[in-house]
């Protein structure tokens, strides 16, 4: 099968064929017609992580938001058969974990991350195989097809568990988007669609057009204004905000723009600028109570809650798709990341 492998970190994929996999006892193997091009995946190409011993490894296939029919089927598989529409969350859980057993299988002990480490190939192919697939694999619903789907791999359902599962967030809040790629838009749209009133953020004429076009209420150009100003203007405060993107910048920004015991959501990965470390006015942050909270992924057993509020609130997904590319363009597409020249959603359909 055709994949694209990292060689050399910040240089092109190796577009090259390698053996198709086969599916474990407990496994299946997905045929991939749809797969995210998520900043997750710039981080890696850029072999950022090594602060946190979270470095990919070159040799690595990378891609985590495929979306797809399965091809093969596992002994052991009870729930999945050949020819389901499946979707491949990229926090893979062991299913028999506390964390799994308790409905956080996103930080299971012993789980793996599709696309981000040798025992986990990613999706920047053909196929990609999926491990404990009855706990990991989710069905779709019939109005989503793989390439809407395939933007809740990561973006989608990492917002929706940060703002629903980790933050609690409640109609009529104000919420606060710093950095409107992928993350933040799916943040933005699913924000308005729970009842909160949204404020975004982001340089790029471009993101804040789509933003509005989502659901933001404001949408602020931080070159031009003061951003934490003109939040606690129009908000007096936001009840809770998220760096979406992962620069001390919009961190600090984020915790700032907050009303006393407001919520900071941190959704984005630090640069070699920040190697992980952000300051923050801890200080402030005590005298108003405001809370800061990490989120990632989403647990393959919330799906279906997601699935409930994209169809009850008739949202779509696929509005945060800004390209279709196929597989030898991700290179391109991976270093056009770097100097923010992608919009929205890009995602690879040809393989």
């Amino acid at each position: 099968m055709r994949t694209a492998i990292l060689r050399e970190y910040g240089q092109p994929l190796d577009i090259t064929t390698v053996p198709a996999p086969e599916p474990d006892p407990d496994g299946v193997v997905v045929e991939i017609e749809a797969c995210g091009l998520c900043r997750s995946d710039w981080h890696a190409w850029q072999g950022h992580g090594e602060w946190n011993d979270d470095q990919v490894p070159t040799g690595q296939v990378l891609g985590h938001e495929p979306a797809g029919t399965v091809a093969a089927v596992g002994d052991h598989v009870e729930r999945f058969a050949v020819g389901d529409c499946v979707v491949v969350p990229f926090s893979l859980g062991d299913g028999t974990c506390h964390n799994c057993r308790s409905g956080h299988g996103n930080v299971c002990e012993n789980g793996l991350a599709l696309g981000f480490e040798p025992d986990a190939p990613g999706a920047f192919a053909e196929q990609v195989a999926v491990p404990e697939a009855d706990y990991n694999l989710v069905r779709l619903p019939e109005e989503l097809d793989p390439r809407d789907a395939a933007v809740l791999g990561c973006r989608y359902m990492t917002a929706y568990h940060g703002l629903v599962d980790r933050a609690g967030i409640e109609s009529g809040d104000w919420l606060a988007v710093h950095g409107c790629g992928g993350v933040g838009l799916s943040a933005v749209q699913l924000g308005d669609a729970l009842g909160a009133r949204v404020v975004a953020v982001d340089p790029s004429q471009a993101a804040r057009d789509r933003a509005r076009d989502l659901g933001a209420q404001t949408a602020i150009d931080p070159e031009e204004t003061d951003p934490v100003a003109a939040i606690r203007d129009q908000t007096g405060g936001a009840d809770l905000s998220v760096d979406a993107l992962g620069i001390a910048e919009t961190c600090q920004n984020s915790v700032r723009c907050l009303r006393e015991r407001g919520t900071h959501l941190q959704l984005g990965l630090t640069t070699d600028a920040e190697r992980g470390e952000v300051a923050l006015p801890t200080d402030w942050m005590t005298r108003w109570e405001i809370s800061f909270l990490g989120s990632r992924g989403m647990p393959p057993t919330q799906y279906g809650a997601l699935f409930d509020v994209i169809a009850a609130s008739d949202i779509d997904p696929g509005a945060l798709v800004g390209r279709e590319i196929g597989l030898e363009a991700v290179s391109d597409r991976l270093a056009a990341m770097g100097s923010y020249e992608t919009a929205g959603v890009e995602v690879i359909t040809s393989f």
